[in-house]
């Protein structure tokens, strides 16, 4: 048997399943694709997580973006986020091309162009589904995580929340946050003393100079009504395909605590609510995050921990974290140690820096006799990957440099007009784009100061009406002294002993 028969039987066997799978492409021997040496992916372990790295320009996004025509194909819904904007072409069909085609032949499966259902979202300004979630919602451990808070500041927004729920009041966005906050030092503060015990003033005062922070990055736009029901992400076409909701982030690369706020209350809300799958046949949901880094560049300590919990339990829901990142080491160790496929495109070696990258990025594939991995990753071409992924009882495949498979739809932006399309065809944004603004913490509060007030300039009133009827009566009433000295008796009696005295 020769080398390349002997490398063809070893990748058809890795890569063999008996339930459905997805198909990424056609292994390489020598730099060359092999033929109908197809690399596939169980459905079944797609709830396992992922990772999609490489160097800028080396079609990470492409890679994103056949794996999310796959899964859709096959009835799985997909959320992306599209920090660059260039996934919003998944609506339309490839106009093809004879690079396409060779590159099919080589990997020995046709090329058939298609758009798939796509929905259009925003966190933002931007056109789209509005996403939002109440402040409620995303409760006291979430929130104070997010503003980085220490112990004593997470136990006094504890208090807010109980406080809220005690008296039945809404807390919606982040204006109702602030209030409540205020008023437990303020006008509310004798009553927060006697049912929660004494709040200090400096430690609201840091908790709403970080809530500010949040709002100047547009989280303002993010918390409120109505809330984004998840169930809307796991959506199928009237074709059985899963729709593609595709978050419009361009806006926002600068605003990292927003974006991971999101992300954060996305993944919890989906945790809470999904049922448990127990060892399911395929993924109800898979989530793509792109430029991961963002997430975890400027988290905190305990906003790690939670990531790395929620990494770890989501799976029992069926769902599939992908992180999209430039470097492996981008991503937690806690996390990596978490994703069953891996799809490597290629690094460069500039610095020692890079070359020592490259080094620790190898490490972590399983060893294989036909590759070296450090070199291989250096010299992959553009839409080219080492690919490790988990067979059907979760044990690592052979490690395959793969020729990848061409998304079959469009490698391009939708232009405005098509855009406008997708969004006036939705209906989810007319579901969810009307901005409730119903009574809520901000209005009661206001009201009950306000009655409070009212109140105490009615009391202070009656005070003072009281203050000067007592004073005029002791204006018109005679002095004791006086009354005894100017009496007839006093007066006869003085007289009396003068008139003895001149005797």
């Amino acid at each position: 048997m020769s080398t390349k028969e002997a490398f063809f039987a070893h990748i058809e066997k890795g890569y063999t399943a008996k339930g459905d799978t997805i198909t990424m492409g056609a292994a390489m021997l020598e730099g060359e694709a092999v033929t109908n040496a197809l690399v596939k992916v169980p459905l079944k372990t797609l709830n396992r997580h992922g990772l999609i790295a490489g160097a800028t320009g080396t079609g990470k996004t492409k890679t994103l973006q056949v794996i999310a025509e796959n899964l859709s194909d096959k009835g799985i819904p997909v959320l992306l986020m599209d920090l660059k904007g260039d996934l919003s072409g998944l609506a339309q069909p490839s106009p093809g091309h004879p690079k396409i085609d060779e590159r099919h032949s080589k990997i020995g499966i046709p090329f058939e162009p298609k758009n798939f259902p796509v929905e259009i979202l925003s966190l933002s300004e931007q056109d789209g589904v509005k996403l939002r979630a109440t402040v409620s919602e995303f409760g006291p451990v979430l929130l104070s995580r997010i503003l980085d808070l220490s112990v004593t500041q997470e136990g006094i927004v504890a208090v807010i929340f109980k406080y809220c729920d005690d008296n039945k009041l809404p807390l919606l966005d982040l204006k109702d946050f602030k209030k409540v906050l205020q008023y437990a030092t303020d006008a509310g503060k004798k009553e927060f003393t006697k049912d929660y015990g004494r709040i200090s003033t400096s430690s609201t005062g840091t908790i709403l100079r970080k809530v500010i922070e949040l709002e100047q990055q547009g989280a303002d736009l993010f918390f409120g009504e109505k809330s984004f029901d998840v169930d809307d992400l796991t959506r199928i076409d009237e074709n059985g395909r899963g729709y593609i909701n595709i978050i419009r982030l361009t806006d926002i690369q600068d605003r990292p605590k927003l974006f991971s706020t999101f992300m954060l209350s996305l993944l919890a809300e989906v945790y809470s609510t999904f049922p448990e799958q127990g060892d399911s046949d395929r993924p109800e949901l898979i989530l793509f995050i792109d430029e991961a880094h963002l997430i975890f560049k400027e988290a905190s300590k305990a906003l790690l921990e939670q990531i790395e919990s929620i990494v770890k339990l989501i799976r029992s829901k069926g769902v599939g974290l992908y992180f999209v990142t430039q470097n492996p080491t981008d991503v937690p160790d806690a996390v990596l140690a978490q994703l069953g496929l891996k799809v490597q495109h290629a690094l460069r070696a500039f610095t020692a820096k890079d070359r020592k990258a490259i080094k620790l990025t190898a490490e972590n594939y399983p060893i294989s006799e036909y590759y070296d991995t450090k070199e291989v990753l250096t010299s992959l071409g553009i839409g080219e990957a080492l690919i490790s992924a988990l067979d059907e009882k979760g044990r690592p495949t052979p490690l395959a440099a793969t020729l990848l498979r061409a998304p079959m739809s469009r490698m391009d932006v939708l232009t405005d007009s098509e855009l406008n399309a997708v969004i006036g065809s939705s209906n989810l944004v007319k579901k969810y784009n009307d901005v409730i603004d119903r009574e809520s913490a901000y209005e009661m509060l206001n009201e009950k100061i306000e009655k409070a007030e009212k109140e105490a300039e009615r009391e202070a009133e009656r005070s003072s009406s009281r203050r000067t009827t007592s004073s005029r009566r002791r204006s018109t009433r005679q002095n004791p002294v006086i009354k005894v000295l100017t009496s007839a008796t006093f007066i006869r009696g003085v007289l009396g002993v003068l008139k003895k005295v001149i005797r």
